[in-house]
């Protein structure tokens, strides 16, 4: 089973970049696995479906905007999802460049084996190179929920 952890963000835009970030640190944590491919994107859309190509199970980690005090955790449906890149690029909503990429024959997650984990952003506008502190503090939270993921779809539990 191949899956992809995939943080997305823009590394200039703050807590726009808490899903790189996420990734960066499961990189830290994670032995080594030819199963498992943690990416970091900057795109959405059809860009984003073609990154999920031939991966039977995906986690997408992103900055979010609910409402929610900054650095709340999230996990949203697909069809559901507050988080930007994912949603919209190119005028296409993830679900929708999903449903395009399966109707073109792509080995692409099917709807249940995509998770969708949400970081509340304080700030996703301004240029800077860190996160602000309530973001920074729920990386770490973040990896551990992806850990739980990954050992709920994988037999043998990834270290803690």
């Amino acid at each position: 089973m191949k899956i992809l952890i995939l943080g997305l963000g823009n590394p200039l835009l703050g807590d726009d970049a808490v899903g790189l970030e996420v990734v960066r640190r499961l990189r830290e944590r994670l032995p080594s696995d030819p199963e498992i491919v943690l990416e970091e994107n900057y795109n959405g859309g059809l860009e984003l479906m073609e990154c999920m190509e031939g991966f039977d199970r995906v986690v997408l980690i992103d900055a979010a905007v609910t409402g929610a005090s900054p650095g709340t955790i999230s996990s949203f449906p697909l069809h559901d999802c507050p988080i930007r890149r994912g949603v919209y690029s190119h005028g296409m909503d993830l679900a929708t460049a999903l449903a395009v990429g399966r109707a073109a024959g792509a080995h692409l997650p099917a709807d249940r084996h995509l998770k969708i984990l949400g970081i509340e952003a304080h700030d996703l506008y301004d240029f800077r190179l860190t996160l602000s502190p309530p973001v920074a503090a729920a990386v770490e939270a973040a990896a551990s929920w992806v850990q739980q993921i990954l050992n709920r779809w994988r037999p043998v539990p990834c270290l803690p």
